[in-house]
């Protein structure tokens, strides 16, 4: 009952105050922690000399040590909170609110709109350019916005979802764990010639370890689309998903992303560019409108910001049925 007490207030105080900037610019952010020492693995144990099988082998010793550092900081941290008793539970629930991306995911999206209608074409491709990995300079109007609701959607899953979903399994340790996990996934979690065999394990866990989150994602944007749009959106949405998710070369973002896609009625991923390269895939609601605008992204915001109030419930319903269990 704690825990979700606890969770229920991160989740609040995130939704409120977010990151604020001034913090960070002061602290290292608990994410570079978890970089520094995931790029201290890298240094020394991937090899460029080491045969393929080598390497995979010391990228499955790597993430292990990783995960386990990661559980025993959880399990220090939380042992010592709460001996503290409720203040101690107030600084556990900042802690989690810290590893929630609701406020600061909102606004880093809210942006691209703003920019293009400020800014035009430069202002729009600088600003997505802070949430995606794909070339801005490929990007035309429609292309931006796509990128936009691709990140909200998909970030939504990852970044908000699935450490919710972690914490109230396994606590602090949990949430600490599944941060340095998908962490190291952004980090080494490639199909490049470095990383295509050190970063196996952390890649193939990251997988695991989101399956919960991004199909409870789906189920959430759907409820926010309802909510927002209309309850057709909403159906539209969850058919969507059901239907295209696989169409995603990841077996976790399709889910989101298919969602929000059925919610607006847009076509969302197909052919785009990353570092030069082009990937050619399907098109996620491939029936939808190509021609996605600034209002296509508030009303993906607004849905977005739908679906956090229905995580809230969620949980909140949680809590309920463990005070009267």
């Amino acid at each position: 009952m704690i825990r979700l007490l606890v969770l229920l207030a991160a989740l609040m105080l995130d939704r409120l105050v977010g990151d604020p900037d001034w913090l960070w610019r002061r602290l290292p952010h608990p994410v570079v922690w978890f970089g520094a020492a995931i790029g201290l693995a890298d240094r020394h144990l991937n090899r460029e000399d080491d045969s393929p099988a080598k390497r995979r082998m010391k990228g499955r010793v790597a993430i292990a040590a990783l995960l386990l550092l990661a559980v025993a900081a959880g399990l220090l941290v939380h042992f010592l909170l709460f001996r503290l008793g409720p203040l101690g539970w107030l600084l556990e629930a900042v802690i989690v609110a810290v590893l929630l991306a609701q406020k600061s995911l909102a606004d880093h999206v809210a942006a691209v709109p703003a920019a293009l209608r400020t800014g035009g074409i430069e202002a729009g491709r600088k600003a997505v350019s802070m949430i995606v990995g794909r070339d801005p300079d490929t990007l035309d109007h429609p292309a931006v916005g796509r990128a936009a609701l691709e990140s909200l959607a998909e970030n939504f899953s990852d970044g908000i979802v699935a450490p919710v979903v972690w914490y109230a399994i396994a606590g602090l340790p949990g949430l600490l764990a599944y941060k340095m996990l998908n962490t190291a996934d952004s980090m080494i979690g490639h199909l490049n010639d470095r990383y295509r065999d050190f970063g196996r394990a952390a890649a193939l866990l990251d997988d695991v370890a989101n399956l919960p989150a991004s199909r409870l994602s789906a189920a959430l944007i759907a409820c926010g689309a309802a909510v927002s749009v209309s309850a057709f959106a909403g159906r539209r949405a969850l058919v969507t998903a059901f239907r295209d998710a696989g169409l995603h070369r990841s077996p976790n973002a399709g889910w989101p992303e298919a969602a929000m896609a059925g919610a607006l009625g847009v076509a969302l991923a197909g052919p785009r560019f990353y570092g030069g390269v082009k990937v050619v895939e399907p098109s996620l609601n491939g029936s939808g409108r190509l021609e996605v605008g600034t209002a296509d992204i508030d009303r993906g915001l607004r849905i977005y910001g739908h679906a956090c109030t229905a995580l809230s419930l969620l949980v909140f319903s949680a809590l309920l049925i463990s005070v009267f269990i």
